[in-house]
């Protein structure tokens, strides 16, 4: 039996969610969108082997991936019995430049609402990062990794609208949101845009950081 590491790196911006793939550059499946992702070295853990990966295949680097499950029927790799860890994080799609390299041919971001065909059972990986993404969305606060360094309140309930699949109201998304007491009201306006300004927010990140340790029951 092998093992395998796969990522599933989200991203966020004016289109939605966001979802990097690598275009497969070796058989099997050659020419298919899939997950980063490989095999284990024998003398490296599942997490390293999850990091290097990333790097070999995209150039993204330094990110924090939490594990979303283990998946192992026995038809999914046909090159044999292949046992997958799967993995999840979080990033600014504007901290990250992705290239592809060894065994992928190109790596790009899709919308997480309409992605390509994706090779072995990454749309099943796919489908359980995104019900992780939703659980941890009601435990801790998130955007902070998503979000530029200032942004609205607008933008911050589109991250939860994108992350939950459906609108939420905006004055009780607003009245929650900013009773968790990790947003810094700034002096500052949105610039060029073809309607009303919106005031303009950043994180505090030690009360972020606190209540994401802590935990919090954040339903919208």
């Amino acid at each position: 039996m092998l093992v395998a590491v796969d990522c599933v790196i989200f991203g966020f911006d004016a289109g939605g969610l966001q979802v990097l793939l690598i275009r497969r550059g070796v058989a099997p499946m050659k020419g298919m969108w899939a997950l980063p992702g490989g095999f284990v070295l024998p003398r490296e853990s599942v997490d390293e082997g999850a990091r290097r990966e990333l790097l070999e295949e995209t150039g993204v680097e330094r990110v924090f991936m939490e594990q979303v499950g283990t998946f192992g029927d026995v038809e999914r790799d046909p090159r044999g019995r292949v046992v997958s860890v799967a993995y999840a994080a979080l990033v600014r799609l504007e901290d990250h430049a992705v290239r592809a390299a060894t065994d992928a041919a190109h790596a790009a971001w899709f919308d997480v609402e309409d992605p390509p065909t994706l090779a072995f059972d990454h749309a099943a990986i796919l489908a359980a990062a995104r019900e992780h993404l939703a659980m941890k969305a009601r435990r801790r606060p998130i955007g902070f990794d998503l979000l530029p360094l200032r942004f609205t309140l607008s933008q911050l309930q589109g991250v939860y609208e994108c992350v939950h699949g459906r609108e939420i109201d905006k004055r009780n998304f607003r009245k929650k949101v900013l009773a968790l007491g990790v947003l810094e009201e700034l002096e500052a306006w949105q610039e060029d845009v073809p309607h009303r300004a919106a005031r303009l927010y950043r994180f505090d990140r030690p009360a972020y950081d606190r209540l994401a340790k802590s935990g919090v029951n954040f339903e919208v």
